[in-house]
């Protein structure tokens, strides 16, 4: 059985001491790219990077220079277009990855490195040694170079603790301003990845970073528990666009905290859905109507029940406030509408019927929608309120 650590504090915890200084850092430019099938061309890239900056994102991962030519030039163009703009560059933990950097004119490097026993047996062909001496040596490198730094630690969340507090140490030793816990494989869930984060924070005295992946759709909650734990930074992707199954999406990570922890991030909520719909259309993939926060169905009822409430309070089927998003909400007509929802639409058609040419009406909607699967359009709805009225004998008004 899951259970929150015994130490969780109450209010007045962590999270509270750091909420004034969260920052998100997207990286749809970056791991939003590395979604399979997923390619943005260099214009969609600088255009992604002026809509972030337009929502307010003030940091963003916008590539791998390691790519070659034609990405530091689009990273390039991204740095000249002289957006308020932290463009950071990924790299690998490599000499030549920082040249490339350094090339692209950004003021940044993210220098990722494999820090589980498992990742640095395989991809590193050495031990924990070779970890903390090529943190040592490229991360001193990069600040000659005078670029700030952030140490990625790769698959942190199956690492052993003790070896990552010592990556930290290394990585604050040698100039680095931050620690990246990178959730690579999407191993953790809340309860844990705030004990990870706790434990990290309690030895670190650089800025803490959590990297979320979604395979397990944790990965917002993930994201928050890490920022409550006291994670400084939480890395992002709108529409959670990512390897895989996705990253924590930024418009679910920025709404979640200011709706239930009262902290903004400076991000422009009634944007969201812009940006989103941009990147969507940018990325080939059509957008969920499901899709928390910015999906057309978010503030969209059928049910006669919650219909009915909305009608006498909105308050009473919504905690989340469409005006917070630029919007509001509608009804659809379908199988499950009943007389309120019946009502309320042919009131704003100015389409008059009685009781119980209302309960006919009722009947016919839920009957189409079986049919056809399908909500009832306003004018099949006018088409069923004339074919009653009709039947019933009153006259058009």
């Amino acid at each position: 059985m899951l259970r929150a650590p015994k130490d969780d504090p109450p209010t007045g915890d962590r999270f509270t001491d750091v909420a004034a200084a969260i920052v998100l850092n997207d990286t749809t430019l970056r791991d939003g790219e590395q979604a399979p099938g997923v390619s943005f061309t260099a214009e969609e890239k600088v255009a992604i990077a002026r809509a972030l900056v337009s929502v307010g994102v003030s940091e963003a991962e916008v590539g791998t220079p390691a790519m070659g030519p034609e990405e530091i030039a689009t990273i390039r163009a991204i740095v000249e277009a002289d957006l308020p703009l932290n463009a950071i560059a990924w790299c690998r933990m490599r000499t030549e990855d920082v040249d490339a950097a350094v090339a692209c004119g950004v003021r940044m490097v993210n220098l990722s490195v494999p820090v589980s026993d498992v990742q640095i047996a395989a991809k590193l062909r050495g031990g924990r040694a070779d970890v903390l001496e090529r943190i040592a040596r490229v991360v001193d490198y990069a600040r000659e170079k005078g670029l700030d730094v952030a140490v990625g630690g790769e698959d942190a969340s199956r690492a052993d603790v003790a070896f990552v507090s010592e990556v930290i140490a290394a990585a604050k030793a040698a100039g680095a301003r931050r620690f990246r816990v990178a959730d690579t494989l999407s191993v953790l869930e809340p309860f844990a990845t705030y004990a990870l984060v706790r434990a990290l924070c309690d030895v670190a005295d650089l800025e803490i970073e959590i990297h979320a992946h979604d395979d397990l759709g944790l990965a917002t909650a993930n994201t928050l528990a890490a920022l409550r734990a006291g994670a400084t930074h939480a890395s992002v992707t709108v529409i959670g666009l990512g390897e895989r199954a996705g990253n924590a999406p930024l418009e679910e990570v920025a709404v979640g905290l200011m709706q239930l922890h009262g902290c903004s991030t400076g991000i422009v909520t009634t944007e969201l859905g812009r940006v989103a719909r941009l990147v969507a259309a940018a990325a080939a993939r059509p957008l969920p109507p499901n899709k928390a926060i910015v999906g057309d169905h978010v503030f969209t009822h059928e049910s006669g029940i919650h219909v009915d409430g909305l009608l006498k309070n909105p308050r009473t089927y919504e905690a989340l406030d469409p005006n917070l998003l630029g919007l509001s909400h509608r009804f659809v007509i379908g199988k499950h509408s009943g007389l309120a929802a019946i009502a309320a639409q042919l009131s704003e058609l100015n389409l008059e019927a009685n009781q119980a040419e209302r309960g006919m009406i009722l009947a016919r909607v839920r009957k189409h929608a079986i049919a056809t699967k399908s909500p009832v359009t306003t004018e099949q709805l006018t088409g069923i309120w004339r074919e009653v009225r009709e039947l019933s004998g009153s006259s058009r008004v």
